[in-house]
């Protein structure tokens, strides 16, 4: 376990997880399909939630990409998603992402695991900069990188492409290791 808070806790990926991944992300389609469609699209049944959780513990044991799961301590049940991406040991740098189903919104759970994995990626991954994208729009997303003490830095022209819209503009927004 990487953190507890709340009654809940963040873990990484694991095999079992495929069944819990695919009901989150089919009871959540239309909360996701905007700005998850990737994550969305590799679990539309159980079969491919398999491929996806498979693909993503790999690239967990070899530092590509971490995938983290927020679930409630004593259900069990799966409330969230939240990606350390576009990780780049080199620079020490990384991009969260994250997803939270509709019945676990306004709660903060977002916000605190963000926190607490910021804290993981610095003192455990050697990350040193880390990133959250977001469209100016998606206002709980904005809300999470100002809670944590991220930073605007400046508008991505063109980031961000929806499944059958126009290129989005995106906001960069960073936390530095202190």
């Amino acid at each position: 376990m990487i953190a507890q808070f709340d009654g809940f806790e963040i873990n990484a990926i694991l095999e079992g997880d495929a069944w819990k991944i695919c009901d989150l992300m089919v009871a959540n389609t239309d909360r996701f399909k905007r700005y998850f469609p990737g994550t969305l699209a590799e679990n539309l049944n159980p079969t491919l939630s398999k491929l996806f959780v498979e693909k993503k513990v790999k690239a967990f044991n070899t530092k590509k990409e971490f995938l983290f799961t927020l679930k409630h301590s004593e259900t069990r049940e799966l409330a969230g998603l939240i990606y350390i991406k576009e990780v780049d040991l080199n620079i020490k740098q990384g991009e969260f992402a994250y997803c939270i189903g509709y019945t676990f919104e306004g709660q903060g759970l977002t916000s605190k695991s963000v926190k607490a994995l910021s804290k993981h990626a610095f003192e455990t991954l050697g990350i040193e900069t880390l990133q959250i994208i977001a469209h100016k729009d998606n206002i709980s997303s904005v809300k999470v990188a100002l809670n944590n003490g991220f930073e605007w830095q400046k508008t991505l022209e063109n980031e961000f492409t929806p499944t059958g819209e126009a290129p989005l503009n995106m906001e960069l927004y960073e936390l530095y290791k202190s």
